[in-house]
């Protein structure tokens, strides 16, 4: 049963993806509660009011209700904002604890940069084969990102762990210096080899983006070398028209 739960953890459930609808949705939806309801019933009543007293309290009603109206909807917008950052972060870092897959780097587009992202989106309007690689790519390059982050984090806490120990007095640490010594060097080893596959990562990108932008370069430059011969092939009508006239031309001028 823990194993299930185990690789179950990392993995995205219907339940996110209700959940990201119902985050998405609710703000619209309360926001035209708190706004639209009291204001349009008191300019109801104030169309219908006999006097003009009662017609002034309700506009003036209307109004008031439509200021408060728009400070709830700010309060709610602004609550839901800050609890959707929350809970995405904290969605991203389950779904990354067992590695960052290419179905999963929609959550991610957060991290992404603005760059990847409309690489990302030309690549699946020019080629879908390569928006598949360059998605694999994107996942991979997240997972190194995060294990470098990760790791810096790491050996920063080993660093003061380390400088807290040498500080102590009337102890002997010597056995515990040693063992965070060597779990500095092991994040350490680490780190350097998620920066050796961010680097690996990165270049793949670019690789995929050029071979794309090569192959989108090569078929416009075919397409446009086959209008121009078009072209060469048949003279415009005008120039037809003009070699027309002017054989006429000599034609008459030959017969006078």
């Amino acid at each position: 049963m823990l194993s299930l739960l185990d690789r179950s953890h990392g993995k995205l459930h219907t339940q996110d993806q209700l959940t990201e609808r119902a985050l998405t949705w609710m703000p619209w939806i309360l926001t035209g509660l708190a706004v639209v309801p009291l204001p349009i019933l008191f300019l109801i009543l104030f169309f219908v009011s006999a006097s003009t007293d009662s017609a002034v309290f309700y506009l003036l009603l209307s109004l008031a209700s439509l200021g408060l109206g728009l400070l709830v909807a700010l309060l709610i917008t602004i609550s839901f904002w800050l609890y959707r950052r929350r809970w995405s972060r904290r969605l991203r870092d389950r779904l990354a604890s067992d590695g960052i897959t290419a179905s999963e780097v929609y959550w991610f587009q957060s991290e992404l940069s603005s760059e990847e992202r409309k690489t990302w989106r030309e690549l699946e309007q020019l080629n879908p084969l390569l928006a598949d690689a360059y998605c694999e790519t994107l996942a991979a390059r997240l997972t190194a990102t995060r294990i470098a982050a990760r790791s810096r984090s790491e050996m920063l806490r080993i660093e003061r762990q380390i400088n807290r120990t040498r500080n102590l007095r009337h102890a002997d640490t010597s056995s515990l210096l040693i063992d965070l010594q060597a779990d500095r060097r092991e994040a350490e080893l680490v780190r350097r080899e998620a920066q050796v596959r961010l680097g690996e990562a990165e270049a793949r990108l670019h690789t995929i983006d050029a071979a794309a932008r090569r192959a989108l370069s090569q078929t416009e430059t075919a397409m446009m070398l086959r209008r121009l011969s078009a072209t060469q092939d048949h003279s415009p009508l005008a120039l037809e028209i003009a070699r027309l006239e002017q054989e006429a031309r000599d034609d008459l001028g030959a017969s006078d």
